[in-house]
């Protein structure tokens, strides 16, 4: 196994990770941002109104995207599964 090998796999990792984390992550700045505004304005203070909305649309967008990272991410896990004849003989 080579550096090279090392580092693609690596890179491949990260960017998945990337593609799956950010959808949820975004949603739940976005909610969190527009909840935060919610609360300056009205001035509530509450932890709960800031924690199940975010709940909320997080368990929806993995409804809605579970499907498609679920396969990506088996996709991947094949890949890796299929190349380790060629990782070992070291091309």
């Amino acid at each position: 196994m080579t550096n090279t090998t090392v580092l693609t796999m690596a890179s491949q990792a990260l960017t998945l990770i990337g593609e799956l984390a950010g959808p949820a992550l975004i949603v739940s700045l976005v909610v969190g941002f527009i909840i935060a505004v919610f609360q300056a304005v009205t001035s509530i203070q509450e932890f709960t109104l800031t924690f199940l909305p975010k709940v909320a649309a997080i368990a929806i967008i993995m409804l809605v995207l579970g499907h498609w990272m679920l396969g990506d991410l088996v996709s991947y896990t094949q890949h890796l599964y299929n190349s380790i004849p060629q990782v070992i003989a070291g091309k």
